[in-house]
């Protein structure tokens, strides 16, 4: 393979930082080789420093690769152990996540392997172990890999946190991370590498925060060829239901005419979907079509990982389990069946194809319904731009700091000072006072004040020495079962009823089964049995349509940035003047529009009002994602009914929001009043959105986050409902009796700037501001609004019902 300028200047760069002792991140597009980057770098300076490595090998682990996703860990260890093979050098490669087996995990803690493949949790986790120490101390290496995916999270957090104590553990240790599509880049550094304390009273080692730091940005041009899949016949009055299934022999043909395919779907039940699609219309693609998503068993999962690389398999229809990093050289083609909502969500699953150095990548857009159109057009200029989002990272999460320190307590006890110092350096908790500190301190002692009368939440003791430790054998068993950022819904197994392990899925969907009912999961038509504990029995059956598995919280916000560039791809649709298949494919519908209403500018705001059977509709159209829009409809509503007693119902879409009401309001009072404005808006959203009951559903993630309640043991999973009960009345007591609780204070903050996206409204609301307001009082529901109407009735009717619901609405406006 020849080498290109740019991927020898991303490896000379990364090896001379490395071997001068650096700490940095390696930014670079997908498949460029950023593995090989860096591990290479490892192996040459564990040469360096031992010249007769081959004679007298030293044992112990020197290098921990952190993931995101279990997936990846095969793909990384097959990488980094072929290479050490093939320079003769005595290394082992070894894995530990959640699929690693307790045998495996056993043999590690008597001897560690030389890499160690592991995920955040996992990390931790070996954080709980009274030998971390030992089993740290001579670690030279910490890569953190697709450190874009984990900034932004609470696993990100955890991160940092792991990286503030494995400084003191190992003083020469080197930090690097590895991302690939990123827009704050230099703030994604700072939060990897941590930050200076400006607080004067708190002395800190000097060697705590990596002052030699480099960022290594590769100049390399990933080329992506980006094609939208055009239908044939186009809904004058577009709608989301069909999930793009009307276009899937185009998708055969696109199968057909590749090595290999991967179909990417956003969620896992579309994905399902999908696939039964794919075999109920093509049977012949038995055992050349396979399925991958998280919810599915290890098994299966490394099967088609593996078939996929050995070119056994067609196509896969999967979702994001295989955005990340995992090399498929074999895949040729990309399809992404809907709009990703986010560029760098959508470069991502591109590089997934050509994932060589030089290679191009190819990525079909399929629209699931006729507007998604605008956004592939608006992803092709995006791409060639690589106008890449950013990915804003957590402040003051003390539930992972939480259960952090209870973490270090299990594992042999820590100093509160020099915890303090460590913690201060890292940018999650720069701002962190004393007091908060102390707070936490006495939070894992004595409980809150309101439950220090508890002994249940007295978790930690602390010696003569002042030594904070945990030792108790049960509360540490709770506690390791417990470690982890990823709260969900609680998974129940399921199985067959002759034995068999098939996946998992979330209880609050089985838990709408009857016994006999037949829905489709993993692929497989099932059948239910019973619900043993949190295992459900299934049996295989003969039916061909069952209801499809569903997962809450699956649906993708619109990204700020791609909300831009969508307003600004609205001037092509407009004037038709840019020959783009998809202003073509959209001419009827773009004309249709401008005579009922129009297309809206960067530069104006519409809204349309209309009178149906339904009622009086008014919709407006920010272009700025569901989030945004469902907290914005709640706002106008509440606002609105200030000047006059009214009720409406709202629906919304990543283009727009509907308020629909039985009765009529005059829109010219609501422009008057300047109601579209930020002004008063903290005061008003919390009259507007209900933040007390949003707050309590964010409380429960933070409460287990934090060990305040106890999610059960393995097989015995407290169900979720009992979960929600003990997280609301602990919320209840904190805000009757503790309102300075910090995690009852942190519940608040998350709902404002992660539910509601809080800062995102307000900025929507500035550009409204400057923007000319369009008001067009239409005779009927115009296309772009159509969309916004069908989401509406998706919750009332079935899918059966829906279709042909929206087909009369269609031939009636039409």
């Amino acid at each position: 393979m020849k080498i290109k300028d740019g991927h020898r200047f991303l490896f000379k760069n990364a090896w001379n930082a490395f071997l001068k002792g650096k700490h940095g991140l390696l930014n670079a597009p997908t498949g460029s080789g950023k593995t090989y980057a860096l591990w290479i770098a490892i192996v040459l300076n564990y040469i360096k420093q031992n010249p007769e490595y081959k004679k007298k090998p030293s044992k112990g682990l020197k290098a921990v690769w952190i993931t995101p996703l279990r997936s990846l860990s095969n793909e990384i260890a097959q990488t980094t152990q072929s290479f050490v093979d093939a320079i003769e050098l005595p290394f082992k490669v070894g894995i530990r996540t959640g699929d690693t087996s307790s045998k495996e995990r056993s043999a590690q803690k008597k001897s560690m392997p030389d890499l160690l493949i592991t995920t955040p949790e996992s990390l931790h986790l070996l954080l709980a172990s009274k030998d971390r120490n030992n089993t740290f101390k001579n670690c030279e290496a910490l890569v953190i890999d697709e450190w874009h995916e984990l900034l932004g999270t609470k696993r990100g957090v955890q991160i940092e946190l792991a990286i503030s104590r494995l400084r003191t553990i190992s003083s020469g240790i080197r930090i690097w991370g590895i991302s690939a599509t990123i827009g704050n880049l230099n703030q994604a550094q700072d939060v990897l590498l941590g930050v200076p304390t400006h607080d004067h009273n708190t002395q800190l080692n000097d060697n705590a925060i990596p002052k030699d730091r480099v960022l290594i940005k590769a100049n390399i041009k990933k080329d992506i060829k980006v094609q939208s899949i055009i239908p044939k016949k186009m809904d004058k009055m577009p709608w989301r239901g069909h999930l793009g299934l009307h276009l899937l022999e185009d998708v055969v043909h696109i199968i057909n005419s590749s090595k290999s395919t991967l179909i990417f779907t956003n969620t896992r039940a579309q994905c399902e979907i999908w696939f039964q699609a794919l075999m109920s219309s093509h049977p012949e693609f038995a055992g050349e079509v396979a399925m991958h998503h998280g919810s599915i068993n290890k098994e299966t999962r490394i099967w088609v990982e593996n078939a996929i690389r050995n070119e056994s398999l067609k196509a896969c229809v999967c979702t994001s389990s295989l955005d990340l990093g995992v090399d498929f050289a074999p895949v040729e083609t990309i399809i992404q069946v809907g709009g990703p909502k986010g560029v760098a969500r959508f470069l991502q699953r591109a590089g997934r194809s050509g994932h060589r150095p030089g290679e191009t990548s190819v990525i079909y857009f399929l629209p699931t319904h006729a507007l998604e159109l605008i956004e592939a057009s608006a992803l092709q200029k995006a791409v060639t731009n690589q106008a890449v989002e950013d990915r804003l990272p957590y402040l003051l999460c003390y539930d992972v700091l939480i259960q952090y320190l209870c973490t270090l307590a299990v594992g042999g006890g820590f100093y509160p000072d020099q915890i303090y110092k460590e913690i201060k350096q890292t940018f999650c908790f720069q701002s962190i006072s004393q007091d908060e500190w102390q707070w936490c301190l006495n939070f894992i002692v004595h409980g809150s004040n309101s439950l220090s009368n508890y002994d249940e939440y007295k978790k930690v003791e602390i010696d003569d020495t002042g030594r904070y430790f945990i030792d108790s054998r049960a509360i540490a068993m709770r506690h390791r079962l417990q470690i982890g950022t990823i709260v969900t819904g609680q998974d129940v197994t399921v199985k067959y009823v002759t034995g068999g392990y098939v996946g998992t899925i979330e209880e609050y969907f089985i838990s709408k089964l009857n016994r006999g009912d037949v829905f489709v999961f993993a692929g497989r038509t099932l059948e239910f049995v019973r619900l043993k504990g949190m295992v459900a029995q299934v049996r295989i059956s003969n039916k061909k349509k069952g209801q499809v598995s569903n997962w809450q919280g699956s649906r993708l916000p619109l990204s700020s940035q791609l909300g831009e560039l969508l307003r600004e791809e609205m001037i092509n649709f407009q004037t038709g003047k840019k020959k783009l298949p998809e202003v073509q494919a959209l001419k009827d519908i773009i004309k249709r529009q401008q005579q009922e209403s129009i297309i809206p500018l960067p530069n104006q705001f519409l809204i349309e009002t209309f009178k149906t059977r339904e009622g009086y509709h008014s919709v407006f159209y920010p272009f700025e994602g569901r989030f945004v829009h469902e907290a914005m409809a709640g706002l106008i509503a509440y606002r609105v009914s200030l000047l006059q007693p009214i009720s409406f119902s709202l629906a919304f879409n990543d283009y727009g929001f509907e308020l629909l009401s039985d009765q009529p309001f005059n829109m010219q009072d609501l422009l008057d009043n300047n109601l579209l404005t930020p002004d008063m808006l903290s005061q008003d959203m919390i009259a507007s959105v209900n933040a007390t009951e949003l707050a309590k559903r964010q409380f429960r993630d933070i409460a287990v986050i934090a060990g305040l309640v106890f999610t059960g043991y393995p097989n015995k999973i407290i169900k979720t409902k009992h979960l929600q009960n003990s997280s609301q009345l602990l919320f209840e007591v904190f805000k009757d009796n503790e309102p300075d609780n910090l995690l009852l204070r942190q519940a608040y903050t998350e709902t404002y700037e992660q539910q509601i996206e809080e800062y995102r409204l307000r900025e929507s609301l500035e550009r409204i501001k400057s923007q000319d307001i369009i008001w067009n009082q239409c005779d009927k529901p115009t296309p772009f609004s159509f969309p916004i109407i069908t989401d509406r009735l998706r919750a009332k009717l079935s899918s059966e019902k829906l279709a042909d619901r929206i087909k009369r609405m269609q031939l009636k406006w039409e």
